[in-house]
């Protein structure tokens, strides 16, 4: 991404620290007057002096204020604090820092944008604290990938949002593990990195080792399941997606023609499971000594194994425990297993699947899939930082990132952001992973703050990369 472009953004949208310094040839003013007005709009604070001064503008995060440095003094008959009853700006307080320079301090309540200038006969300097503002920056980063920075003042306070626009005719989403392992964890911006991606956001649910919690198909193979059937984004051959409500069913048929259901895919083996592990899942299937393992290659058991089997490209271990374990007891090296997985038709036909939830909008419509897929308040309550995919009438994607929890942007509950996609344009949308794991990389820069203060080490991402590099 072009860097002045980048640069811009953050400017408007106050990220960090900004300092502006405008100089002019005037020797030291004095203040002699200062004046206000206040309109649903704006905040004008106005400083009458008899010579135009020099001064820096610095914009401060925590505590949010700002900061006007003169060149000048101040008259005796300027008072040094001033209370405004105001929404947005709280009070202006004056101080002298050193003999011939003084510093106005304007303390926020919200986050503002502003403009600071002077203007002659009368001399004056003039700080606009701007409240209501809707500003967009929209760069091609590429031919069919558009990306926009959207800021605008709301009655609850200001957000930042960051959203990529996609032709799939051109470009494909693809899920990427953290370090090419379900366990373990990585940034988005290192997966992006690594993969060649042109952007990238954050996903799926993960626990603190990695471990992805809910759907993951990649390259057509299953490679983590949801604990019960939620909202998943499928990625087609042609590079369209499906947003809809996805469950998992998997079972093992025994040379007796008895079937036992698969519990879980790479996950942690409990009482009674069933588990599946493969290759993504990392070297070995890291089990304990409580279970039995069956080795499958070729459609045959290859090896059995108390715990720990070591994972292969060509092989799957079927990791039993409990009242499982008994069911495969009879089981001997040479005998035939076959492996059956289904995600439903349509799914099964994704060549990858990733899945989070709720759903947010459907047909066009808000549609909110909280209660039903039985997520909590760590997912449900309140304004948060918010990751969503979602699909406008014409097929174009729509990835969107909210910042949350700070000065600039305050977040979205789950039906603002739902709102949101729908303003957006999307026809069907889905909630990711929020809160600080939410991040954006176009172009190999993190164009979001996420609410951390850094990167969250993740367990996946969902990359935009070239057709002809998927």
């Amino acid at each position: 991404m072009d860097k002045l472009f980048r640069r811009a953004a953050l400017l408007l949208i106050i990220l960090m620290v900004v300092t502006v310094q405008m100089v002019s040839a005037a020797s030291v003013a004095a203040v002699q007057k200062v004046r206000f007005s206040q309109t649903p709009e704006k905040v004008r604070i106005v400083f009458d002096l008899d010579k135009l001064p020099e001064y820096n503008v610095t914009l401060e995060q925590d505590p949010l204020r700002l900061l006007v440095d003169f060149s000048g003094t101040l008259n005796k008959n300027v008072a040094r604090q001033y209370t405004l009853n105001d929404p947005f700006v709280n009070a202006l307080r004056l101080a002298e820092v050193q003999p011939g320079k003084f510093q106005a301090v304007i303390d926020l309540k919200k986050a503002v944008i502003y403009k600071v200038f002077t203007l002659p006969s009368p001399n004056r300097l003039v700080i606009d604290i701007i409240k209501t503002y809707d500003q967009k920056i929209q760069q091609e980063v590429a031919p069919g990938l558009n990306y926009m920075t959207w800021l605008r003042s709301r009655q609850d306070g200001p957000t930042a949002a960051y959203i990529l626009d996609m032709d799939p005719k051109q470009y494909v989403l693809k899920p990427v593990l953290s370090n090419d392992v379900v366990a373990g964890l990585e940034t988005v911006k290192d997966m992006a990195d690594r993969t060649g991606a042109f952007a990238a956001v954050n996903a799926s649910y993960f626990a603190p080792d990695g471990q992805i919690l809910g759907l993951l198909k990649m390259d057509g193979k299953i490679i983590s399941t949801p604990g019960i059937a939620r909202t998943a984004l499928g990625i087609m051959t042609d590079g369209s997606i499906i947003i809809d409500k996805v469950d998992y069913g998997g079972s093992i048929r025994l040379p007796d023609g008895k079937t036992v259901a698969i519990t879980g895919v790479n996950c942690e083996r409990g009482p009674n499971d069933l588990i599946l592990y493969n290759s993504y899942f990392n070297n070995s299937t890291e089990t304990n000594e409580f279970g039995i393992e069956y080795v499958i290659t070729g459609g045959k058991v290859a090896a059995i194994n108390p715990n720990n089997s070591s994972l292969m490209p060509d092989s799957q271990v079927l990791s039993a425990h409990g009242t499982t374990a008994e069911a495969l007891s009879k089981l001997k090296v040479g005998d035939k297993i076959t492996i059956e997985q289904s995600l439903g038709t349509a799914w099964d036909k994704a060549v990858y699947a990733i899945g989070a939830g709720p759903m947010l909008v459907k047909n066009n419509g808000v549609f909110l899939t909280t209660t039903l897929e039985e997520f909590g308040s760590d997912v449900a309550g309140g304004r948060a930082p918010r990751t969503a995919v979602g699909v406008d009438k014409n097929g174009h994607i729509l990835l969107v990132v909210v910042d949350g929890r700070q000065n600039h942007s305050i977040g979205m509950t789950l039906k603002e952001m739902a709102s949101f996609m729908q303003e957006l344009g999307a026809v069907n949308a889905m909630n990711f992973d929020g809160g600080g794991s939410s991040e954006m990389v176009v172009s190999g820069d993190v164009v979001n703050i996420p609410s951390d203060g850094r990167e969250r080490r993740v367990g996946d991402a969902l990359a935009v990369v070239k057709k002809s590099n998927q």
